[in-house]
């Protein structure tokens, strides 16, 4: 008769086990990420002195720009396991290197980011600024490479801080500085596709359908709390459309949707949300609320002279959809319900 294997009782772990393999799992993570940004930081700081030494002796010994497939083909050559030496990365390399003339930017900054993130900067954003301001964001919110390019294509720099407020007046600084810097003008919703008589409840759900991307395009630190959320002010319901909270300004904030041109009567609505947030929602830790108000288009000097004698903090900006159809073909298409009908789902 074989013998049957008998499974032995787990060995009871010691006390405190769990807490020193948690610790243990975190100390090796952690290691393994200063290990890769090690690895990064001394690979963008290898192509960059690449790049100066190939730039130097063009400039002083002008040499042509073929000297650098022979470079290629003996570097290759010596190091074949190594894949970035190609004729193409070596211009990338001089490029960076012309474009980058301060070792100490490099070493500080740009060594931070990924190789892949300082050329799609280099081949995208041409102002030296602009590009250092691209750097210190992607830094700061940890963008990978593709969400580098959607906020450069959006033109995120020319329109973040541009939402009108009155932040100056009704909040201190520094908070009045950090909200104005996180509002910006206009907001691309070119993840939306909207049909020309689309109401404002349309625009509601079709960005919560795309929670994930509206809340990259208000940037990094919103967090949503509720649609259409109720509150009660002397026995009457009142319902914001979209209300969130920020982390860094540590306050609630109030997003009123409206699909037309700005009208002064929406400033004193809003108004009117932030002070029952701020009696019913705010906690003693928290700072005052503010308010944003999305529309269409607007007049600028109507929405200073609404904003100018308003007591509790806010902002207007305008929303930009996608381009991608002409009205008219827009026009033409077919709606949610009529395709389901279509399909036979209308029951």
């Amino acid at each position: 008769m074989a013998k049957q294997n008998v499974q032995q009782p787990a060995t009871p772990l010691p006390t405190g086990y769990a807490e020193l393999l948690d610790s243990l799992k975190s100390r090796i993570r952690q290691a393994q990420v200063r290990a890769a940004l090690s690895v990064n930081r001394e690979l963008v700081l290898l192509y960059w002195h690449i790049g100066r030494d190939i730039l130097q002796r063009q400039i002083q010994e002008g040499w042509g720009a073929r000297v650098i497939d022979r470079l290629a083909q003996d570097l290759g050559r010596e190091f074949p396991e190594m894949k970035g030496v190609s004729p193409r990365n070596l211009k990338y390399m001089r490029a960076f290197a012309e474009a980058w003339t301060d070792e100490h930017i490099v070493q500080e900054v740009l060594a931070q980011i990924t190789w892949y993130h300082n050329i799609t900067l280099l081949e995208k954003v041409k102002d030296p600024a602009d590009r250092l301001w691209y750097v210190q964001q992607t830094i700061e919110h940890g963008w990978s490479r593709n969400v580098l390019v959607h906020q450069i294509e959006s033109g995120l720099y020319q329109r973040q801080g541009k939402a009108i407020t009155n932040f100056d007046r009704t909040l201190t600084s520094p908070q009045s500085d950090l909200a104005r810097s996180l509002l910006k003008d206009p907001y691309v919703f070119d993840f939306l596709s909207l049909r020309p008589e689309a109401q404002e409840h349309d625009l509601e759900r079709a960005l919560l359908h795309h929670l994930r991307e509206f809340l990259l395009e208000l940037g990094k630190g919103f967090a949503f709390v509720g649609e259409q959320y109720r509150l009660e002010v002397g026995g009457e319901e009142f319902y914001i459309d979209l209300l969130f909270y920020h982390l860094r300004l540590r306050c609630y904030v109030v997003i009123e949707l409206k699909i037309g041109e700005f009208k002064p009567e929406y400033a004193g609505k809003v108004n009117f949300y932030l002070s029952a947030v701020d009696d019913l929602l705010r906690h003693p830790e928290d700072r005052p609320s503010i308010g944003l108000i999305l529309c269409k288009s607007q007049n600028r000097l109507v929405v200073e002279y609404a904003l100018r004698d308003m007591n509790k903090p806010m902002g207007v900006a305008t929303y930009r959809l996608t381009g991608a159809l002409p009205a008219d073909m827009q026009a033409s298409l077919p709606s949610i319900e009529e395709l389901e009908k279509e399909l036979g789902y209308d029951a």
